[in-house]
């Protein structure tokens, strides 16, 4: 049997999308799963153990040759994709994106069943239409992994307990310990680590509550370790410079598995709305969470064993990347969210469990 996964973006949605993979190989173990993604998520479900392929559409690129006007190239790109795409037949397809962009390669995949959600999702922007096995929407508003696992059932696959099985390799781990020994965090020792970036400037904490939160826990016998991207580096020189205690980072020097790896030995993870604290979630570690313009019963972490943080104005969620607010002060959905409550979560949290 042959089953075609589309899910392209983003890395938390992907991410999400992993209890399904789960699901899928532990009902049909000799099944041939295939998986539909775009670049930036691919590094999360290489190696992923239920897997045996992944079809990349590489569609920035393809993007980059239309507006350069390299339309040869552009075609190519597109007949090369297209002709691994249909490479196979599937006996089923399963769009778990449930947007134009995926329905679109839906469509075009040779399948016998194609599945996804019918109308009534937040924007299934018609994506419904390339299906020809609609599973109806029971509650649009359900967290992004129940939706995914709630699909399957509509299909006929019975729920099973839960599972991410998160690819991280061993040579993940190792490159884990040697970044941490870099920063003086060494092999067992406590720490906790911080993401404090995201893409939405909405979703952002101020500098100075990061920088009071980690005095704070440094005070108290804790190591903090700040992860992010390389472009993250400005945005954490400003958090350095205004703690009172030497910052330790990573900032730009992790793969996504590395980042798991690191994740994973530490006693919390503190996060913005931002796909790596899907990925804490995904590797079982408590994770303390502070949400602003977005929903946490939509996006939030998934499952017992986390924190959740907000400030609760009115105008909370709006899902908007630029704050156009009159209602309360300028960017308080996050602004409101006091340093001394995510220390008391974070503190909760490293005494707490692993995570379910």
């Amino acid at each position: 049997m042959n089953i075609l996964i589309v899910k392209l973006s983003s890395l938390g949605d992907v991410t999400h999308t992993l209890p399904a993979l789960t699901t899928l190989r532990r009902h049909w173990p000799a099944a041939r799963l295939t998986w539909l993604v775009e670049p930036p998520a691919l590094e999360i479900i290489r190696g992923h153990p239920a897997l045996d392929r992944i079809i990349a559409w590489r569609r920035g690129d393809w993007v980059k040759q239309l507006r350069g006007l390299r339309l040869p190239a552009a075609f190519r790109l597109l007949r090369d994709f297209l002709g691994e795409l249909r490479d196979t037949r599937y006996d089923l397809v399963v769009d778990f994106q449930g947007l134009a962009k995926s329905a679109l390669w839906v469509a075009a995949a040779r399948a016998d069943r194609k599945a996804g959600y019918g109308p009534g999702t937040r924007r299934n922007e018609l994506a419904w239409l390339a299906y020809n096995r609609r599973v109806p929407v029971r509650d649009p508003a359900a967290h992004a992994v129940e939706r995914n696992l709630r699909l399957l059932e509509g299909l006929g696959l019975p729920r099973l307990p839960l599972r991410y099985d998160f690819p991280v390799l061993p040579e993940n781990e190792r490159e884990a310990a040697n970044l941490l020994a870099r920063v003086e965090v060494e092999n067992g020792a406590a720490f906790v680590a911080v993401n404090a970036m995201t893409r939405w400037p909405t979703k952002n904490w101020t500098p100075a509550g990061f920088a009071e939160v980690a005095d704070a826990l440094v005070l108290r016998g804790l190591s903090v370790v700040f992860t992010g991207a390389a472009e993250d580096r400005a945005a954490l020189d400003e958090i350095a410079a205004a703690m009172r205690t030497p910052m330790r980072r990573l900032d730009g020097r992790t793969s996504l598995k590395t980042l798991a790896a690191v994740f994973r030995r530490a006693r919390a993870v503190l996060s913005t709305d931002t796909g790596p604290m899907h990925i804490a979630v995904a590797v079982g570690t408590p994770v303390v969470a502070l949400f602003g313009p977005t929903d946490p019963g939509y996006t939030g972490p998934h499952g017992g064993g986390h924190v959740v943080l907000r400030s609760g104005v009115p105008c909370s969620p709006c899902f908007k990347k630029t704050c156009r607010t009159r209602l309360v002060e300028h960017h308080a959905c996050m602004r409101g969210i006091q340093a001394k409550d995510v220390v008391k979560a974070v503190l909760q949290q490293c005494d707490a469990p692993a995570a379910a």
